[in-house]
Formats: C-alpha cells, sequence, structure tokens
C-alpha cells in the first residue's frame, strides 16, 4: 500500500512544485512556508531545545490552532518539564500560533509527507510523542514515527461526513495507516464510530470532547472585546449584523437581508467577513453594485483611517472573526445557506450571542444541536427566514438576551476536554529524558 501510495504521490509533487513555484512568485503565497516543508530552515529553530521528553503538536490552520492552544496549557501544567515542538500547514495557522500557544518551545511547519522528507524532520524533532489536531492521515508521516518509536496520538478527533465519506472510499487502504496510530481522542460518539469505520482499533479510541469549548470560553474576555471596540470606533448602543465565514453565493443573501433590514432599523450596521480573503475585492464589487459603495475595510482601519458613517465594514484579513463576534448584536454563521458544511457556530455562542445559519451544518451538528436546545441557535432555509429570524430577535431582546446567554452557557459548561487530551499525551510520554527511546531509522 505504501508503495502504491508513493507511485502516486511522486508524479503529483512534481505536477505541485511548478504550481507552488508560480504562487510564490505572483502572489508571495508560500513564500516563508514551502522551504521549511521541505525540510529546510527547521534545524535552527530545533538546535535550542533542552532535554525534557518531547511533544510534537501539530494543527493544521486557524481552527485547529485554535483547539490545541488548552491542550498545550493543559500539557505544560501536568508535565512542566515537557518541551512542545508546535507545527502547523498553513502560514496563517502559524500567525495564530505565535499569538495562542504562548507555553510551546518552538513553532515549525509541517513537512510535505515525501519520504525523505520526513524522516529528516522526525530525525531534527526527536519528539517522544506526536499528537494530532483534529485529523491528519500522512502515511509515509506515521509510518516514520513508528519506525522511530514515537508514539502517534489523534487529540480533539473528528471525522466530518466529506471526510468519512472520502476515507470510507478507501478503507483497504487507511486500516494499514491507522495501526500506525498509538492512541485517538475523539470528540463525540459518531466521530468515534466514524473512526472505527475506517479501520482504527476499538481498544485505541476514547470520546474525550471538544477542546474548543476550552479555548473559546477563556478567549472572550472583555479585554478582547474592548481592542476590537476601540479598533472600530464604535458608538454606544451601536448595532451590528456580523456574518462571518459567508461563502460564494451567501453575500448577496447577507445583503439582500441587510437592506431589508435597514428600512426598519436604519441605525444598523452590517459586518461581513468573507471565508477566502482573496474573494474580498470580490465581495467589494457586490456591495457597490447593490448600493452599499460607503463601507470601509479592516485594514483600512487598522493602517488609520477613521471609521465614519460608513454602513459596512469588510474585514479583508484573516485571524480576527472571533473577536469581530463581540460586537455583534445579531449573527448569521457562512457556508450554510450553501453546501459547505457550516462553519464553528461555538465562537459567537462563546461571546453570548443570537446566532443563525442555514441547513448545511453537516460539519458542526453537534454543536448545532446544543445551541438549539439551549434557544441560542436558529437554522433558517433562505434570506425570507433570515430577514424574519433576525426582526423577531430585535423585536423582543430581553428574551432572546437571555437565550443567547444560554449558549454561552452550554459553551463553559462543557469545558474539560483539554485536561482529558493533555492527559492521554501525557500517558504516553517516557518518564525522564527527552528521546528515550528514539533510534535512527536503518
Amino acid at each position: 500500500m505504501h508503495f502504491l501510495y508513493n507511485l502516486f504521490l511522486l508524479p503529483v509533487a512534481l505536477l505541485g512544485l511548478p504550481y507552488y513555484l508560480l504562487k510564490m512568485v505572483f502572489t508571495g503565497k508560500y513564500r516563508r512556508s514551502l522551504i521549511p516543508k521541505l525540510g529546510g530552515k527547521q534545524k535552527q529553530i530545533l538546535a535550542g531545545l533542552k532535554g525534557g521528553p518531547r511533544v510534537w503538536i501539530h494543527a493544521v490552520s486557524v481552527g485547529e490552532v485554535t483547539a490545541a492552544a488548552p491542550i498545550v496549557a493543559s500539557l505544560k501544567k501536568m508535565r512542566p518539564e515537557a518541551e512542545v515542538i508546535f507545527s502547523t500547514s498553513t502560514e496563517t495557522g502559524q500567525e495564530m500560533a505565535y499569538g495562542l500557544v504562548k507555553e510551546a518551545d518552538a513553532f515549525i511547519y509541517f513537512p510535505l509527507d515525501l519520504p525523505f522528507v520526513v524522516r529528516k524532520i522526525i530525525r531534527l524533532t526527536r519528539a517522544d510523542v506526536f499528537a494530532m489536531v483534529e485529523t491528519e492521515l500522512w502515511p509515509n508521516f506515521l509510518r516514520a514515527c513508528r519506525r522511530h518509536d514515537m508514539k502517534t496520538v489523534m487529540v480533539n478527533g473528528r471525522l466530518s461526513p466529506r471526510s468519512y465519506r472520502k476515507y470510507k472510499q478507501t478503507e483497504f487502504f487507511w486500516k494499514s495507516i491507522l495501526s500506525d496510530v498509538s492512541a485517538a481522542g475523539m470528540i463525540s460518539q459518531i466521530d468515534a464510530e466514524r473512526l472505527l469505520s475506517i479501520g482504527m482499533d476499538a481498544d485505541k479510541i476514547q470520546v474525550l470532547g471538544n477542546a474548543k469549548y476550552d479555548a473559546l470560553a477563556a478567549m472572550a474576555s472583555p479585554q478582547l472585546q474592548e481592542e476590537i471596540r476601540r479598533l472600530f470606533k464604535t458608538q454606544e448602543r451601536e448595532r451590528f449584523f456580523v456574518a462571518g465565514s459567508t461563502h460564494q453565493g451567501e453575500e448577496e443573501i447577507v445583503i439582500e437581508v441587510y437592506q431589508e433590514l435597514i428600512k426598519s432599523y436604519p441605525d444598523f450596521k452590517l459586518i461581513l467577513i468573507p471565508r477566502h480573503i482573496e474573494r474580498v475585492k470580490a465581495v467589494a464589487e457586490r456591495l457597490r453594485k447593490w448600493d452599499l459603495p460607503d463601507f470601509i475595510t479592516y485594514a483600512e482601519m487598522k493602517n488609520g483611517r477613521k471609521r465614519q458613517n460608513e454602513r459596512v465594514i469588510l474585514v479583508d484579513v484573516i485571524g480576527v472573526l472571533f473577536k469581530i463576534y463581540a460586537l455583534a448584536t445579531v449573527v448569521y454563521c457562512g457556508g450554510s445557506l450553501v453546501p459547505k458544511g457550516g462553519q464553528n457556530i461555538l465562537e459567537p455562542a462563546a461571546w453570548g450571542k443570537m446566532i443563525f445559519y442555514g441547513p448545511s451544518m453537516e460539519d458542526f451538528s453537534t454543536e448545532a444541536a446544543l445551541l438549539e436546545n439551549a434557544g441560542a441557535g436558529m437554522k433558517v432555509r433562505n434570506a425570507a427566514e433570515l430577514l424574519a429570524g433576525i426582526k423577531t430577535v430585535l423585536q423582543n431582546p430581553a428574551e432572546w438576551e437571555k437565550k443567547a446567554a444560554q449558549g454561552k452557557a452550554v459553551v463553559a459548561a462543557n469545558r474539560g476536554a483539554a485536561d482529558r487530551y493533555a492527559d492521554l499525551i501525557v500517558r504516553h510520554l517516557p518518564p525522564a529524558v527527552s528521546g528515550r527511546g528514539f533510534r535512527a531509522e536503518s
């Protein structure tokens, strides 16, 4: 299986390299990460590590970094002498990790899954345990970990319906790959059953909850809220409709709803946050086309332009969505009125906000059920239902503030998973110095 995988991987890598190089030259993307992903520039970063037991934690991008942060903090409390190497796959994830994961001892980029690259990085890290956040199954990497006696565990593990379908189609392949994983802590029973279905041994799987509850409950602070208020220069009692992580096809719906909303509530402002930053220009054109040319961007405010009477704020930077939710009167979470599986509705819930989303919430079905039971989440099918829902909330503010507070309480009540995941990692650590049991690959 590994032979066939690598036979397929080599031409893909050769064909993909020109694409990455062109992106680097013309857009600047991947300039900081491509060389490290190929094994370069990592040795000097890792050279400063000392002699404690080593844990390598990998979070793909921004969402996984959020979940990993409280796990790292808990791990350091349990084993203060442990050295944490933290990796991401994306540059935006790395930037966020620097700000959120204060306890990490070194930050690197995760290597491309090429045999000679992963062997080099594993030898450099000399980690005792590798912990992957959510589900990152790279065959060559996991095989090399086993050969180097590095334990591998999955933390905050989840398998979305889309990912599960892809894994299930090639189940015969993944069963052998999963045999290289030492243990898996999963968010929910559904995730655990899906992992079992594609070949993981039942005795290696535990359901430990969602560490994002820990992260978001801790992050939703008055200080962070005040920081974003100062930047946006908000007025007392100013109200905002925040549309977060919108995809193509959703901005039109949001703009339509907003234009109807201000007929009854002319003081309302719109904060629009596209899921992919490269779509900002197209969204700006839509705002002009839909008679909303008076907008200001986040970058402009950050660079000193003062917000005046603009009705719309267009967010054109990455990594600020969570704190912007602090300003919301009502929230729409994107990726849900189009078939994208939804976005993380726990983020606005942590601030005690009333949240609307569409029917496509496959990736966050458990979270949606929790918030709907608390009354803080409302599913809508189209623009008309979204507008009606928002108006209902605005006409009965006291009642809906109470329900939104219940959503915040749900987030707080589900804390504790980070400690359980940290304990899972600790159980696979040696009791003494780093590198114990580590051997070079023959």
